[in-house]
């Protein structure tokens, strides 16, 4: 496991070790690698992205690697290299767009030739709003649009979200994404503001339209949606941008935070819409179920697909949400409604 030693590293190697895996951690930082593996009494293998030979060492007589190191943009060619060496499956937790797209656009080809299988943002952002839009589609071959809102309580970035976002802005320069007609665009404008409906406790709240994650990049890879949009309460988006913010703060036992989630996912054809939501603590934290529970299926053979693949296109996505279920509050029940109204603009 590479970048085991982060801040949602630390999570995964818990709830590797709570399922039974024995991981190998890896990283550059022996120092922290050593404190980690120390914990829970496993072998460290140091090892950069800088030196191919050291993550031949680190993946050797390993299972699957599981890359949980920032920013993306430096690590997941190097690892994913390192992987079809090995002849091993590789997953990620990558939020980063530029990092996701990378992947799909250098490796879908190569990786399906060798039979290979290549997970990218099996986490929060990526890997939830995917399986969610993928279980809303149902029985649906195609939809017009579909929409992916997050209601976070606060948005405490880990000193790894800040330099993925920093590197993120590098790469973009003064300019946006968006998903519009089955393809990329880059935008000057500003993201517009929104009022959005969440469901029951949360309720209407103020979001920042276009605020485009990785879930975009998840969804359009797989499900003949033309629109993919994402959102983020205005609170969130404030704490995030801001150099002030804290990360995250441990608060119970298990070491997440008190932040709370509700992530709603509406795909829509013609008039009529399908929806599903999941709500749950600490955005950081839960990626470690996300993200095992892949690795889990990976190894036991219940995927779908070779190749470059992401969530909701390599698992059957209802049953994968519904063994969330202990981390997870879940609406996953069929229904389709008549589309009213939508999301308006405010100042």
């Amino acid at each position: 496991m590479f970048g085991a030693y982060g801040h949602t590293g630390r999570f995964v190697v818990a709830e590797l070790v709570a399922r039974g895996f024995v991981p190998v951690p890896s990283g550059r930082d022996a120092q922290a690698l050593g404190k980690l593996a120390d914990e829970h009494g496993l072998e460290p293998r140091p090892a950069s992205v800088d030196d191919p030979a050291s993550l031949d060492r680190a993946l050797a007589g390993t299972a699957a690697v599981v890359n949980c190191a920032g920013p993306f943009a430096t690590t997941t060619g190097p690892v994913i290299e390192a992987a079809l060496r090995a002849k091993i499956p590789y997953l990620d937790v990558a939020a980063e767009l530029e990092a996701n797209l990378d992947t799909f656009a250098h490796y879908r080809e190569r990786a399906k030739r060798a039979g290979a299988v290549i997970v990218p943002a099996m986490a929060f952002f990526g890997g939830l709003g995917d399986l969610l839009a993928t279980a809303a589609m149902g029985d649906w071959a195609a939809a017009d649009e579909a929409h992916i809102a997050y209601a976070l309580s606060s948005w405490h970035p880990t000193a790894g979200t800040r330099l993925s976002g920093a590197v993120s802005r590098e790469r973009r320069g003064d300019v946006r994404l968006r998903y519009r007609g089955g393809r990329w665009e880059r935008r000057a404008d500003a993201a517009p503001a929104l009022r959005w409906t969440f469901p029951e406790p949360v309720g209407p709240r103020d979001v920042i339209g276009e605020f485009t994650m990785a879930d975009v990049v998840t969804v359009a890879q797989h499900l003949s949606i033309a629109d993919v949009t994402t959102y983020m309460t205005v609170e969130a988006v404030r704490d995030v941008a801001a150099p002030g913010t804290p990360a995250p703060t441990a608060t119970d036992p298990g070491g997440r935070s008190d932040q709370t989630f509700l992530v709603d996912a509406v795909v829509r054809s013609g008039r009529a819409e399908r929806r599903a939501t999941a709500s749950g603590q600490d955005i950081y934290a839960v990626t470690a179920p996300l993200v095992v529970e892949a690795l889990e299926r990976v190894l036991t053979g219940r995927t779908r697909t070779v190749g470059v693949a992401s969530a909701g296109e390599i698992f059957d996505a209802p049953d994968f949400l519904h063994a969330l279920a202990p981390h997870l509050a879940l609406d996953l029940r069929p229904r389709w409604s008549r589309r009213t109204s939508t999301n308006e603009r405010v100042s």
